[in-house]
């Protein structure tokens, strides 16, 4: 885990591994607040693992946080490992710390704030999974305050 000094020296990018997209969010540079910056389309752990160092270096990260799909039971299944793969490839891509983050429940919640704001059709797919990000980083963040 990085030390909270090492955080506060830069942004931290939040991602929603998905199979099809990939939603990515980013910190300030205080990390206090996440916001969405859109949706990676990279089919493939490889794929997309190159799509998200791009991005990381692009946006001058210091940490990676990606959303660990744990079962509601607490246990890891084969979506969860899955990811752990994605995050070593990133990892050893990005030369960057990568920490897994409990991502239960986040999609239903960004599913309910696009029914609250009535987003639909095409842009809601993109959205959800950018959302998802936004608030997996900024749950992180919070955890981490």
């Amino acid at each position: 885990m990085i030390n909270d000094e090492n955080k506060r020296k830069g942004r931290v990018m939040g991602v929603d591994f998905g199979d099809a997209r990939t939603g990515i969010a980013i910190s300030d540079v205080t990390g206090f607040l996440a916001s969405g910056v859109g949706v990676l389309r990279a089919t493939g752990i490889k794929s997309a693992a190159r799509a998200v160092a791009n991005e990381a270096k692009r946006h001058g990260v210091v940490l990676i946080v990606i959303g660990n799909p744990i079962n509601m039971d607490g246990t890891e299944g084969p979506r969860s490992e899955r990811v752990r793969a994605f995050a070593e490839q990133v990892a050893t891509l990005t030369g960057l710390p990568v920490e897994l983050f409990d991502e239960r429940l986040t999609t239903a919640a960004a599913h309910r704030i696009m029914n609250e704001t009535d987003t639909r059709g095409r842009r809601r797919k993109g959205a959800v999974d950018a959302l998802s990000a936004e608030i997996i980083l900024q749950n992180y963040l919070d955890s981490h305050k």
